[in-house]
């Protein structure tokens, strides 16, 4: 036992040597392979890749971005203006209508017996206002002329007899008591004229005229309670206002329609509308009729579009100003209520220094910087300028040579004095080693 256990501790001291022997042996092999690379990738490795062009000049536009829908430019929501059940359609969805077309039809049996009760009554009116205007008040106007005709008569009669007797009464001839018969006779015919006189001026002053205007109001009267029956027979004829596309039809034949209830919708799709509100600054930099473009889902290419509206006022919610942008859609391709990203073709430079918007910095502040590359082949920190930019490029307008070299990707945490090379944008070198 004591010989065995011997042979053990021998066989593992001989293991452990074995292992230091081994380990010895990959570590002078690393050192090897360590002492073999060159001083060149040592300092490559040191070097922070990036992609960098110089600025290009050129025109750029101002594209003015914002989310909104498209909405028909005209929309009638058509609604009940009597109660009656729905007797018949004659429309569905998506059928295309022109405006004045009968859409519906409401039951209207008990209107139409009103209606023409009423015409009745309307019809009686107007004979009766005939009758007074042309036989009653001409023949009232007539016998009053007369009546003053011989009232004036009788008192030149009467007159006639007071001078005779007058003269027999001076020649003694007659008694006095026939004289006081003659000129009583003369005062009563006088008295006889006077009304004749003031009746007739009354009718040509105010009986007449009063008369007419009776006349007048009943008449008027009868037909206004005419054309109500007539209006509320004719709300039974469901009629579109608008030419269009019909995209809502909630209710079906039989349904009791109520007023105010909606029956039929229509839509004019053939020009759409996109509303987006914008701040007051960038409003006020656009005009009628300035060219934007729509980005509609399902549609590959931009739709054009119009500036068509710019609010002359601020949205009293949100301090902004709502603008309106025209689509045409002759053929219907594109759908209302669709959501869509807009962009307004703003300001336009001929001549502008830009670089991509990748390349711009901003600070805490808002400043804005770029990092440009050195002769040193170090990346420096350049504070500049903006203008305007298109979504892709911004313009700059101070602050940055035309011959320089600003890096476009890879400058974000850059520390000035960073030694950087220059890599394509698979990440590769350019082959040009450290930028010159």
């Amino acid at each position: 036992m004591v010989k065995s256990r011997s042979n053990r501790l021998t066989v593992s001291k001989y293991a452990r040597q074995l292992t230091f022997v081994a380990a010895g042996a990959v570590t002078l092999s690393l050192g090897s392979l360590g002492c073999s690379g060159s001083s060149s990738d040592t300092l490559n490795a040191a070097l922070v890749t990036v992609q960098a062009q110089k600025p290009e000049i050129g025109p750029i536009a101002e594209k003015i971005t914002a989310d909104a829908m498209l909405s028909p430019l005209n929309e009638a929501v058509i609604s009940a203006k009597v109660t009656a059940p729905i007797k018949k359609f004659y429309v569905q969805r998506g059928s295309s209508v022109r405006a004045g077309q009968l859409l519906a039809t409401l039951d209207n049996e008990d209107l139409a017996a009103a209606a023409l009760d009423s015409e009745g009554q309307y019809e009686a009116a107007q004979a009766e206002y005939d009758t007074e205007t042309k036989a009653l008040l001409p023949e009232q106007y007539q016998k009053a002329i007369l009546d003053l005709k011989q009232a004036t008569a009788q008192v030149k009669l009467n007159e006639t007899i007071v001078a005779s007797r007058q003269k027999l009464f001076d020649e003694g001839a007659i008694a006095g008591r026939d004289l006081d018969v003659a000129k009583a006779a003369l005062v009563q015919a006088r008295a006889t004229y006077e009304a004749a006189l003031s009746h007739l001026r009354g009718l040509q002053a105010v009986g007449r005229m009063e008369a007419l205007k009776q006349a007048q109001g009943q008449l008027k009267a009868a037909k206004g309670r005419y054309q109500a029956a007539e209006a509320q027979l004719s709300f039974t004829q469901i009629k579109s206002p608008i030419s269009g596309v019909v995209t809502d039809r909630p209710l079906f034949p039989g349904d009791m329609a109520n007023a105010g209830t909606p029956l039929v919708t229509v839509m004019n799709t053939s020009v759409l509308i996109a509303k987006v509100h914008l701040a007051q600054m960038v409003a006020q930099r656009l005009k009628l009729g300035g060219k934007a473009q729509v980005e509609v889902p399902g549609v590959a290419a931009p739709v054009p579009a119009t500036v068509s509206l710019i609010s002359p006022a601020l949205d009293p919610g949100s301090t902004t100003i709502e603008v309106w942008l025209r689509v045409e859609n002759p053929q219907g391709h594109y759908k209302a209520g669709s959501p869509v990203r807009v962009i307004i073709i703003g300001r336009t430079v001929a001549d502008a220094m830009q670089v991509p918007i990748s390349a711009l910095l901003t600070a805490e502040d808002g400043s804005k910087s770029v990092m440009v590359i050195g002769s040193d082949g170090e990346a420096h920190r350049r504070t500049v300028a903006v203008g305007i930019n298109n979504g892709e490029d911004v313009q700059i307008t101070n602050g940055l040579k035309a011959d320089e070299m600003v890096i476009t990707s890879g400058a974000y945490g850059l520390d000035n004095g960073t030694k950087v090379r220059i890599g394509s944008p698979d990440g590769s070198r350019d082959g040009s080693g450290e930028a010159n």
